[in-house]
């Protein structure tokens, strides 16, 4: 039996540490946030509900962000044991430049509005953190300002083609005279996606002062100081301000962009250029053999059209067929370091922060956005040294297994369809020519995807579901044969 005795006041002092009582309220909320999930809650605090939405919402029933996000929690990891990764090395050479961590930041558009410091803070906080910065052709802060905020950094620039064309090429020159070094050419919205919150919430630039807004408003008293005290919202090629943002985006966005639009972009600028939005394997591949530099698999957060395909799920098949040397990025649903390291494992070279870091920003402004990269960077950190793995060209499909909850239909047809057709008339199918897997304009890439996908490491059963058009078509004709 253990013997009792009265404490010594000395062993409780010992047990018991004080914490040291911060006064800086915006500090202590950050520093009591751990997950960016943490920053998200407190971004819903101090924030008016429809701008809140519009940052955090999506497109019809928002399936796709929640899918996107589902598939990233639906992964399983397969660590090494016994491989020391005591000092782990996060830093990758992107695009013809160094990043020290494997993620930038992503466009996003009316950022001031979040939070008065808007592109200002994220371009600052990134060039602190050595990683690129990317500015929206809707962002509020301008392109000249963006340099002035991260002046020794990596300066993104996202490019929509307007319908005034002019406009468009205007930027182009613009971003390029400034030192911008990467354009992020943006294929996903020629009209604007149907954002139901921002309908339900009436939201508007310049913001709409109804009853409602008013009342969601006076909790909030500091978020109208700071938009009513601060310079004057600006954005870089909008002329015009009134109706919500969706009218806007329509009214700027242009339904005829084509593969004409890329080549003239490509022309103009010096750059390197990137396609974002990219969403099915033979795009990527027509992308690649046209000679872009790169590809970011985006549905726009779930912004434009909803059920659109998953980027993480697409991920390896679009590295299988344009080969892992192409400059292949994701963004989307990415909400934690850990969902970093599994698209590095599984063949991107890159991904791109949107609502994570409009999250910090409205929770601290440039702090917040500080709060983001650290916490990430720590997850990311973690999540390496337990995987055994000391740098990111360490991290290997074998590595991550991406698990699914459903089944595409068409993966029974597939099959059913396929032996039906052997019993009625058997014919030879249809054979892809071999591609190599450098991303050589017009070079041949990989054998078929349906072949190559059951063996193939951090796959499953959606990547053998999605066979190419072609093989879906021959079956549809042997059934209705």
């Amino acid at each position: 039996m253990v013997k009792r005795q009265l404490p010594n006041p000395r062993d409780v002092f010992e047990y018991v540490q004080l914490k040291k009582p911060s006064f800086n309220g915006k500090a202590r909320r950050l520093q009591d946030a751990l997950t960016i999930a943490d920053l998200r809650a407190i971004a819903k605090r101090r924030t008016p509900k429809a701008a809140f939405d519009y940052t955090d919402g999506a497109a019809e029933g928002e399936l796709s962000i929640l899918r996107a996000r589902q598939a990233f929690e639906d992964i399983e990891f397969h660590p090494d044991i016994l491989r020391p990764a005591e000092n782990v090395d996060t830093s990758t050479q992107i695009l013809g430049g160094p990043s020290a961590l494997p993620f930038g930041i992503a466009p996003t558009g009316f950022t001031r509005l979040m939070q008065t410091e808007g592109e200002t803070a994220g371009a600052g906080a990134a060039g602190a953190a050595g990683i690129p910065f990317t500015l929206s052709t809707l962002g509020t802060t301008s392109i000249e300002d963006v340099v002035k905020a991260n002046p020794d950094g990596r300066n993104w620039f996202q490019l929509y083609v307007l319908r005034d064309r002019e406009v468009s090429y205007g930027l182009v020159r613009r971003a390029a005279a400034a030192g911008f070094d990467t354009l992020h050419f943006t294929v996903d919205t020629p009209v604007a996606g149907n954002r139901m919150r921002d309908y339900r919430n009436g939201f508007s630039i310049p913001p709409q002062l109804t009853l409602r807004t008013v009342i969601d408003t006076l909790p909030r008293p500091w978020w109208w100081f700071d938009f009513l005290t601060t310079p004057k919202l600006e954005f870089a090629s909008l002329t015009s301000t009134g109706g919500t943002v969706g009218d806007l985006i329509g009214q700027a966005m242009d339904p005829t962009i084509s593969y004409e639009d890329l080549a003239t972009i490509r022309e103009m600028w010096p750059g390197k250029i990137v396609i974002k939005g990219v969403q099915n394997v033979p795009d990527a591949v027509k992308l690649i053999d046209l000679g872009v530099d790169g590809l970011v698999l985006s549905n726009h957060g779930g912004r434009q059209l909803d059920r659109a395909p998953i980027p993480f799920h697409l991920l390896p098949q679009v590295v299988r067929e344009v080969g892992r040397d192409a400059t292949v990025m994701i963004d989307t649903g990415i909400m934690n370091g850990a969902d970093i390291v599994a698209s590095v494992a599984l063949g991107a070279k890159f991904t791109l922060i949107g609502r994570a870091y409009l999250y910090g920003l409205m929770a601290g402004g440039r702090a917040g956005v500080d709060r983001t990269i650290a916490i990430l960077r720590s997850e990311i950190e973690r999540t390496m040294k337990l995987l055994g793995v000391q740098s990111l060209e360490e991290l290997e499909p074998r590595h991550v297994t991406q698990l699914t909850r459903v089944a595409p239909v068409s993966l029974a047809y597939g099959h059913a369809a396929e032996a039906a057709a052997s019993k009625a008339a058997p014919k030879a199918a249809p054979v892809r020519t071999p591609r190599a897997t450098t991303p050589k304009p017009a070079a041949k890439r990989a054998e078929s995807t349906a072949a190559r996908t059951a063996g193939t490491p951090g796959t499953t059963p959606l990547d053998a579901a999605k066979e190419s058009s072609d093989a879906v078509g021959a079956a549809d004709r042997a059934v209705e044969g």
